[in-house]
């Protein structure tokens, strides 16, 4: 019979730090509150990853799967899934991606095995997986000031409408008043404001931007069917 795994004691341990008898802090927070933290252990992350410190690296990859766990039980607690779900639901993407190891196909060099994901999850897309976007694809890790930055330029390089989120003419106005050092002095005191308000301004911004994205994708769609 097997023993109980590390990956087991982390999900109790995780399971009673958001229990009745728990952590107040683990209790209070929610997917949206840990955003921060996720973006900073990454980032931590990747730091040792750079120094190939492998001591801290072992660290920093607990602080990231903390992260996960974290996010699977509070869905669990929902009712949505669990870490098991996840977990599987990442096993079965990898087998299927790779017929060449679980499967029949042959291919010969990472050039072959590249093409072959992409023509994988093009179709896995085509069948529902994930819906199309009239935006380019962009980095999902990407940090949501790039973001913000990307999902602009996309608009105006496309020439894509905007919804009632987004005002072009005072977009338009600051950035004719706008230079590198004012910049910098808004998005700090920005950044300040938001530390003094309590709101986590990576994961505002974000939100912010997805719903422009989502205002562009609906406009959009609807100008195809006029």
């Amino acid at each position: 019979m097997r023993g109980v795994s590390a990956i087991d004691d982390l999900l109790e341990t995780m399971a009673r730090l958001r229990g009745p008898d728990g952590c107040p802090w683990d209790i209070e927070q929610d997917h949206q509150s840990l955003a921060q933290c996720l973006v900073d252990e990454c980032c931590e992350l990747l730091e040792t990853i750079d120094k190939l410190d492998m001591d801290h690296m072992r660290e920093e990859l607990g602080d990231v799967l903390l992260q996960v766990v974290f996010h699977a039980q509070m869905a669990k607690e929902k009712g949505f899934f669990d870490f098991d779900a996840v977990a599987a639901e990442i096993n079965e993407k990898l087998v299927r991606r790779h017929p060449h190891v679980f499967g029949d196909v042959k291919l010969e060099g990472s050039g072959q095995v590249l093409a072959q994901w992409d023509e994988i999850k093009a179709a896995e897309k085509k069948n529902g997986r994930k819906a199309e976007s009239v935006f380019k694809s962009l980095p999902p890790a990407l940090p949501s000031l790039l973001f913000a930055y990307d999902v602009f330029k996309q608009i105006r390089k496309r020439t894509l409408p905007v919804g009632k989120s987004v005002d072009l003419a005072a977009i338009e106005a600051m950035a004719d008043e706008l230079d590198e050092e004012s910049a910098g002095h808004i998005l700090f005191e920005i950044a300040a404001a938001c530390r003094l308000k309590g709101i986590d301004p990576e994961s505002a911004l974000r939100r912010f931007s997805r719903r422009v994205m989502k205002e562009t994708e609906e406009l959009t769609v609807a100008e195809e069917v006029v």
